[in-house]
């Protein structure tokens, strides 16, 4: 089976750590189980440590640690060799290089406005899209097998 390859925004990580029985947690559990594989760049970790942290958010130091260790312990870390400047928040710039570098299926985001539906053969999309793509990808290969 070929991996699915994956770029996750913070804000999912961040909705996936405030509630545990959300479709964005759905989705982190699945970038981290074969045949996916979730990259990232040591911009992307920071980002991730840094907003995670945030004390407004009210993420107990434990569970923030916890995350952030298991997002090491299961994702590909990948270095883009540019930064292309195509999304309307410039911070968001470090997903699209890092799918771009990483040549990912899906941009997986809550903020689908600041970036561009399709980079080069990459596709932003939301958890509940990722999730009904999923669906339809395994109903397919369900029926060709049988």
């Amino acid at each position: 089976m070929i991996p699915l390859r994956l770029v996750i925004d913070t804000n999912l990580v961040v909705s996936a750590a405030l509630k545990p029985e959300g479709l964005q947690r759905t989705v982190l559990l699945l970038a981290m189980t074969k045949p996916a594989r979730w990259y990232v760049s040591a911009e992307i970790l920071s980002e991730y440590a840094t907003v995670l942290r945030r004390p407004e958010l009210k993420i107990r130091r434990g569970l923030c640690q916890q995350l952030l260790q298991l997002i090491k312990n299961h994702t590909h870390a990948i270095t883009p060799s540019r930064v292309p400047q195509v999304t309307s928040d410039p911070d968001d710039n470090i997903f699209v290089a890092c799918a771009d570098a990483a040549r990912a299926d899906y941009l997986v985001t809550g903020n689908q406005r600041h970036f561009p539906k399709f980079w080069k053969n990459t596709k932003s999309i939301s958890s509940s899209e990722f999730l009904r793509s999923l669906r339809h990808t395994w109903s397919g290969e369900r029926q060709y097998l049988s």
